[in-house]
């Protein structure tokens, strides 16, 4: 188990979808860098969120079609 998260280092807080490691992970995440990634947002995959206090706070997404939504509509 993993957490996906997308910051904008301009903002406070984030958006994050809690996931597993594997091939749909890299894709995804290959996929919104190349549509946010030149925007400055951020993408970082995390083991806990209470391990990484530089990002809170978490909102977190409840599916992936959420995620993608809230990150595209980023800045």
């Amino acid at each position: 188990m993993c957490y996906l998260i997308a910051k904008d280092p301009e903002k406070h807080g984030c958006i994050a979808l809690k996931t597993k490691h594997g091939t749909a992970l890299v894709e995804l995440k290959r996929k919104l860098n190349e549509a946010v990634g030149v925007k400055g947002i951020e993408l970082v995959t995390i083991s806990r969120p209470t391990a990484y206090g530089e990002y809170a706070p978490y909102t977190f997404a409840k599916d992936i079609a959420e995620f993608e939504q809230v990150v595209l509509s980023m800045r």
